[in-house]
């Protein structure tokens, strides 16, 4: 059993590590110490890279205001400690583990290691779900008020909160990968499908204002209404790195090169068209939540599975799983480190996949492709993503 000199100098030693490593994602400290109104009630870490490199953004939350220090890595561990200092617990979220710091009262920090929240969720040990929010309530945003999901004041409106909740779990799938986009120039980002573009916005408020990334976001859709009520609102605002477009996935020509490709509920084949953009344009990061998905349920044929093909709604689902089985493998074997995540759909169905692909993958494309193969040859489809890559 440790001592308590011991384990103080394991969780600062850990704090220390996570800054100098480049290995923090975030980190969320609650529940002050001290209430007595010069201690923010929350402060939440997280790297940013700016013109001179990474740092670590310290976002302090106070009763009505928000206020950002940005810190180089060799002086962001003893911040970190120094944090620490003011509150009674922190989540500290790594590639490698959730880490939990629990103070006592006499002050001594116990420090509890998870395993890794599977979708950039708090711990279940953190039980207010509302201090992880990306967007908080009490703090408000121009587009969520525009769009009707919180007052001015920043409270959120009772029948939008599940809309609120779902915006936040998204913005919190894209605030993971965040380190992987380039920095030094302005990051090009296209929405397909954008719709009404709740999820634009929120992504533009993230990128643009929140970790103040120069930007240029896309949305593109085929309602030619939406696209220009989506102008309007981006032009009142006067976010002038948002634009609207009508288009089709496949067809559409207006970028050469994007940063980041966001693709929901694009229906059936267009998901892997925009999936195929994406590659072709080397985007950094690549997130898509598909839609209905019938191409493979024409095609898939195998004896042995008889008994679950032969029932429609059964085999509907196993095609489902199967199409976005092929797509993660056809993102990794063109280079991307592929997550299949579970995602909150934004219309209140049962809850969706998100594919989430960072360049940088590939450790052995040959081991890749048989595995795909077998997989492919087994169940005897013939892939639409898969003779479109081709095609790059």
């Amino acid at each position: 059993m440790m001592t308590n000199e011991q384990q103080e100098r394991e969780w600062q030693q850990f704090l220390e590590n996570v800054a100098a490593e480049s290995r923090l994602i975030r980190a969320i400290f609650s529940q002050p110490r001290r209430k007595d109104g010069q201690t923010p009630r929350k402060t939440v870490v997280r790297p940013v890279r700016l013109k001179s490199g990474l740092h670590y953004q310290f976002e302090r939350f106070f009763e009505s205001k928000a206020f950002h220090e940005n810190v180089p890595p060799d002086q962001a561990g003893a911040k970190l400690r120094e944090t620490m200092a003011l509150y009674r617990q922190a989540l500290v979220k790594t590639p490698e583990a959730d880490v939990q710091l629990l103070a006592n009262k006499k002050g001594a920090v116990t420090m509890l290691t998870h395993a890794p929240t599977a979708q950039g969720q708090p711990a279940a040990e953190d039980h207010n779900r509302a201090k992880s929010y990306i967007l908080p309530e009490g703090e408000p945003a121009a587009f969520f008020v525009r769009l009707g999901v919180m007052t001015p004041e920043g409270r959120v409106v009772k029948a939008k909160y599940d809309k609120f909740r779902q915006i936040n779990r998204f913005l919190e799938m894209v605030a993971d990968v965040l380190p992987a986009l380039p920095r030094n120039k302005t990051l090009t980002v296209v929405d397909f499908g954008c719709g009404k573009s709740y999820l634009t916005f929120a992504l533009y408020h993230l990128l643009a204002i929140k970790e103040r990334l120069s930007v240029r976001i896309i949305g593109l859709d085929l309602k030619k209404d939406v696209i220009e009520e989506c102008s309007r609102l981006a032009s009142e605002l006067g976010y002038e790195g948002l634009t609207f477009a009508v288009g089709d996935i496949a067809e559409y020509a207006g970028v050469t090169e994007a940063d980041m490709v966001v693709t929901l509920h694009a229906c059936d084949t267009a998901t892997d068209a925009a999936l195929v953009k994406a590659i072709s344009w080397n985007a950094s990061v690549i997130l898509s939540v598909p839609c209905c998905q019938h191409e493979l349920f024409r095609q898939i044929a195998q004896p042995v599975l008889k008994p679950l093909l032969k029932h429609g709604i059964l085999k509907e689902r196993f095609t489902a799983l199967v199409t976005d089985a092929i797509r993660a493998q056809l993102l990794e074997m063109a280079g991307y480190r592929t997550q299949v995540l579970e995602f909150i759909d934004m219309e209140h169905t049962p809850k969706n996949l998100l594919i989430r692909a960072v360049k940088g993958g590939r450790a052995d494309e040959a081991q890749l492709r048989r595995e795909y193969e077998s997989f492919r040859d087994f169940l005897s489809v013939h892939p639409y993503m898969e003779k479109e890559i081709r095609r790059i």
